[in-house]
């Protein structure tokens, strides 16, 4: 009996989310509505130099904090990459942004970012917040943190990237942003049923 109940607390252990970061309950976040705060970062891959402007125009556009080493990030890595090329050539943009201090976990510097960017695939800008100032501006809170901003460049949608969790046994698919994508394409409302962000939580600096 001892040893059945000591397995099924290992298990639930190893089941578990670990890191968990959410902006459920979490005070001071950008509102719905808001105007997408500016930047200028670097692209970990090419070393090009983003802003705002440069993704203007666009009827929908994805802002992803997201990182390296956080086992939420490497859950969905991969349809991360795959909604990049799903998108790709439709009037929607795509960036992820990486504020982690590499102090604090030396697998987010911009170099391992950059592997991470050349082994997936993404065919979207991967910008490093070095001062950390626009993950503040946004109030981003985990890994993944997704903001979907409208054609106006207006926050329409902050939150989950799909319902599916590490050691959940369901494969990431995106299906929260794609239904958000495919809303503000066909100039539809988008839908006010959004689920918290949960991840891990942003390495700030000391």
């Amino acid at each position: 009996m001892k040893k059945f109940i000591l397995a099924l607390a290992t298990l639930s252990i190893i089941s578990a989310p670990v890191f968990a970061a959410t902006t459920e309950g979490a005070k001071g976040l950008l509102p719905l509505g808001s105007a997408a705060p500016d930047f200028k970062l670097s692209d970990v891959t090419s070393g090009t130099e983003f802003s705002l402007k440069d993704f203007a125009g666009k009827k929908a556009l994805m802002v992803v904090f997201i990182c390296r080493h956080c086992p939420y990030v490497q859950h969905v890595k991969k349809a991360l990459a795959q909604l990049g090329k799903d998108y790709e050539g439709k009037d929607v943009a795509l960036l992820a942004i990486s504020a982690n201090d590499p102090a604090d976990r030396p697998d987010d510097a911009p170099d391992k970012l950059k592997e991470m960017a050349q082994e997936e695939g993404f065919t979207f800008p991967f910008l490093f917040d070095e001062n950390q100032s626009t993950a503040r501006a946004y109030t981003a809170v985990a890994t993944p943190d997704v903001f979907i901003f409208d054609s106006e460049q207006k926050l329409v949608y902050r939150g989950q990237f799909d319902d599916t969790r590490p050691n959940s046994g369901k494969v990431s698919d995106g299906k929260d942003v794609r239904a958000v994508f495919e809303a503000l394409l066909a100039g539809q409302p988008v839908s006010a049923d959004q689920k918290p962000a949960i991840g891990c939580s942003i390495k700030w600096k000391k």
